[in-house]
């Protein structure tokens, strides 16, 4: 379990992260939503040890990260999936999931169920990334997270600029995921829809507070859409 308790952050005066609380269950798809400019990708930098937090902790199973640089916390576990994809382009598919086998021992290989997740990888391995489309690109950026085999996986808004029918084998995959009980699941998103369809549980953040959180099953009812409209 991911465990964050009293978390702050500051640009310059301006305070971004407000003494932020959560956890994000193993086994579960922990959805994050927001605005734009609400402070969801500082968390993240936060959580990822791209910036350092202020002050609060935060811990993953029984272990601090809190002053753990960005490489010690995907040993710790944890794989993340940028906003953007952030793929290398001139390395090959292959290459880019070769990338995610950093943290794994000498002579680990891509797990085949990243394959079996997203097949048209299989079929493009020795195309370069930056020749994919953006969906496909999405799905690498994925595969690559997984290929560490982690017990934390973060999604910084997985369906920005994706095609619909990528978008739905991405939730087939994220639910897979889930349901395997293997990791748990951080989910950053603006796509009500896609949050909502699945959410196990749900946190709304506004001017760098969590306002409001519940069962995903809920949010309708607790008119987290409402919240997120401009």
């Amino acid at each position: 379990m991911l465990k964050v308790e009293g978390l702050n952050q500051y640009y310059g005066g301006s305070h971004i992260l407000r003494n932020l609380a959560f956890d994000a269950p193993a086994g579960k798809v922990t959805a994050l939503l927001g605005r734009n400019g609400v402070g969801k990708t500082t968390l993240l930098k936060c959580l990822m040890g791209v910036l350092p937090a202020a002050s609060g902790t935060i811990h993953f199973g029984r272990r601090d990260l809190t002053r753990l640089r960005p490489h010690e916390r995907a040993c710790a576990g944890i794989g993340y999936v940028p906003q953007g994809r952030e793929i290398f382009p001139r390395l090959t598919v292959l290459e880019n999931l070769q990338m995610g086998l950093a943290t794994r021992p000498r002579g680990a290989e891509v797990p085949r169920r990243i394959f079996e997740m997203f097949p048209v990888l299989g079929q493009m391995l020795r195309r370069r990334g930056g020749d994919l489309s953006g969906g496909q690109q999405q799905q690498l950026a994925i595969g690559r997270a997984l290929a560490m085999e982690p017990e934390l996986l973060i999604l910084d808004e997985p369906t920005e600029g994706i095609q619909p029918s990528i978008i739905k084998d991405i939730e087939r995959a994220i639910r897979a995921l889930a349901a395997s009980g293997e990791m748990a699941i951080l989910l950053v998103e603006q796509y009500y829809d896609f949050a909502r369809s699945l959410a196990d549980d749900y946190l709304v953040m506004e001017r760098g507070e969590i306002v409001k959180r519940g069962a995903g099953a809920d949010m309708e009812s607790d008119g987290v859409r409402g919240l997120l409209s401009v």
